[in-house]
């Protein structure tokens, strides 16, 4: 059973990971129903949530079915970050997580995300910190380093377990790399066998198939994966990961109908989370990828993504699970 302070997870734990503008309410309820373990909130500014900033404050919004849950915070400023610890814990999280990773450049030119891989005394001292201003669990998500000339992942999870942190998730690129090229897990597996390490490590870059996420946990021996993109608009891949580790076999494929009910329930969520206008708008990002591989999609597609009507959303889904056959899903 792997365990975050006292947060039972499983045996293997999948989780989902906190992406911007992707992992908000709408989107981990489905991903909840499909399999997902622990989630995370989208990352929320610490200036903005101490400056009560409405769109950082909106992030805060969690709900019961979605337990465990953390909320993850970034910043540069370690006061900021500590005061922002204390808001976040009392919107009755699960856990704290700290952002040491985010690559893009408005987060990293700030000095905060995996800006912080370039000054680790600081992450430990903003670790410690934010560890002191709450009772809830906190854990971090870091990367290997800044570039390939300082992958100290190894030291550095030592030195985060030793003030306090309970769990910590790995991505396997540099920030240089950004999401190019392959992960390295290597170096997460050397940080999960260093016998002074106690606590979850779960590795995080390319699972995108249920073969590789068992290749990756036996091969690395890894608490837990954290997946990112290959959930977007494909949450049906944490329970195809969860059946597979347990049977060798392979589920089907969600039907065309599965892929159009579940978008439905997503844009419905959305509404309700966000309110008419937004909810339209901000749910066009997803549909590309949930219907990938459906040919001739393009003008089902564009109606989708123009229209600012809601019973003509549902009426276009309803269209596309009418006039496709899954037969004609391309692999």
């Amino acid at each position: 059973m792997v365990k975050i302070a006292n947060i039972e997870l499983g045996e293997f734990p999948l989780l989902l990971a906190p992406m911007e503008d992707v992992s908000d309410p709408p989107f981990r309820k489905v991903c909840k129903a499909n399999g997902a373990d622990l989630m995370y909130t989208e990352f929320i500014s610490s200036e903005g949530l101490i400056r009560d900033a409405a769109k950082s404050v909106q992030k805060l919004d969690i709900f019961d079915y979605e337990r465990p849950i953390g909320i993850q915070i970034f910043g540069s400023d370690i006061e900021s970050m500590r005061e922002a610890a204390i808001v976040s814990s009392q919107a009755g999280p699960d856990l704290i997580d700290i952002n040491y990773g985010c690559p893009v450049k408005n987060v990293a030119c700030k000095g905060a995300g995996a800006a912080l891989l370039r000054d680790v005394p600081k992450m430990v001292k903003m670790t410690e910190e934010i560890v002191k201003a709450t009772n809830l669990p906190v854990t971090v998500k870091t990367r290997l380093g800044w570039d390939e000339n300082t992958k100290y992942i190894v030291e550095t999870a030592e030195r985060l377990q030793d003030i306090g942190i309970k769990a910590l998730s790995i991505h396997g690129r540099t920030r240089v790399q950004m999401y190019k090229g392959e992960a390295d897990w290597s170096l997460i597996a050397e940080v999960k066998n260093n016998p002074r390490m106690h606590i979850p490590i779960f590795g995080n870059g390319d699972i995108d198939s249920p073969q590789k996420a068992l290749e990756y946990r036996n091969k690395y021996g890894v608490d837990g994966i954290m997946i990112g993109r290959a959930s977007i608009g494909y949450p049906w891949i944490f329970n195809e990961i969860k059946h597979y580790m347990a049977t060798g076999e392979m589920l089907p494929g969600p039907t065309l109908e599965e892929r159009v009910e579940v978008c439905r329930q997503h844009f419905t969520h959305s509404l309700e989370w966000k309110g008419d206008k937004l909810g339209i708008f901000e749910m066009r990002r997803h549909y590309t990828n949930y219907f990938r591989g459906l040919p001739h999609f393009k003008p089902l597609r564009m109606k989708l993504v123009q229209s600012e009507d809601i019973q003509e959303i549902y009426d276009t889904l309803d269209e596309i699970a009418q006039t496709m056959s899954y037969a004609e899903l391309e692999s």
